[in-house]
């Protein structure tokens, strides 16, 4: 017979019950702050070049997928790129972008905080986005994280005490990629902008043929170097969109998004 050690360290998954002990994003712009509690404020490989990477998106609700994207991310970078990883962030878009099924704003920031803050050591939520009064242009997000991290903070300290400009890089699936083709959808001249001045990881999705769009996309094509295609090793086909249907239906969604954010969703009484 066993008995139970209640000072035991809690494993991965009860830890994941818990509410995250840090300071949590704001429901209001003028109380925003930037989170930084895991962002390097160091280069550890003088001969890298930092790299934070943000992941555009209505998360509603975040699921395993939005969180395996980020580590297949982190993969392609150490095997193939010169590029550090310092931090990476969810942005959830405002309550001001019209898409069906999209749960406010806070409670988008919140089911982020709760799904990373007690599973990563290097992921983020940044509430900026959502907080705005109007929907913002995803260029215009990758130009707050820069200002953020290289104007107001200075980018990061190398080994000698100077300072390094650190790259900012749209984290995005292959669908995001093939909506650029959807007439009106996004300015040239911020498809210039994203993919020029910061660039793309791309991670391939089920049925979609980003190597066959980036050929024939001219922006894209004209920017392949800065664009960096990641091949789903293991195919992971779950959605929002999928998960919102099963709540709606009163099906399980466990397994498929982490258990403190299916509490969230149930104590919130959200997508029925």
């Amino acid at each position: 017979m066993t008995t139970s050690n209640k000072n035991a360290s809690p494993s991965v998954t009860e830890r994941e019950e818990d509410d995250p002990i840090i300071k949590l994003q704001p429901s209001r712009l003028e109380d925003y702050f930037f989170p930084t509690h895991r962002l390097k404020s160091r280069l550890e490989d003088n001969t890298k070049e930092p790299l934070v990477i943000v992941a555009c998106g209505s998360f509603s609700p975040i699921t395993y997928l939005h969180l395996r994207i980020f580590e297949m991310a982190k993969d392609y970078i150490i095997d193939n790129t010169h590029f550090e990883i310092i931090g990476g962030y969810y942005s959830p878009v405002s309550d001001h972008y019209t898409k069906e099924g999209l749960a406010p704003s806070h409670h988008r920031v919140r089911m982020c905080e709760l799904a990373v803050e007690r599973t990563s050591q290097w992921l983020m939520v940044d509430a900026w986005e959502s907080l705005q009064a109007e929907y913002t242009q995803t260029a215009l997000v990758m130009d707050h994280f820069n200002e953020e991290v290289n104007t107001k903070r200075g980018g990061v300290t190398i080994a000698d005490g100077e300072t390094r400009k650190v790259k900012i890089m749209l984290l995005a699936g292959g669908d995001l990629i093939e909506s650029f083709k959807v007439p009106k959808l996004w300015l040239d001249e911020d498809l210039h902008h994203i993919l020029g001045d910061y660039g793309v990881l791309i991670v391939e999705r089920t049925g979609a043929d980003v190597w066959g769009f980036l050929l024939s996309h001219d922006i894209l094509y004209q920017h392949r170097k800065n664009v960096y295609v990641i091949k789903q090793l293991i195919y992971n086909d779950i959605s929002s969109t999928k998960v919102r249907l099963f709540v709606k239906r009163g099906m399980s969604i466990k397994y498929l998004l982490p258990n403190a954010v299916i509490k969230y969703i149930q104590a919130n009484g959200l997508y029925k």
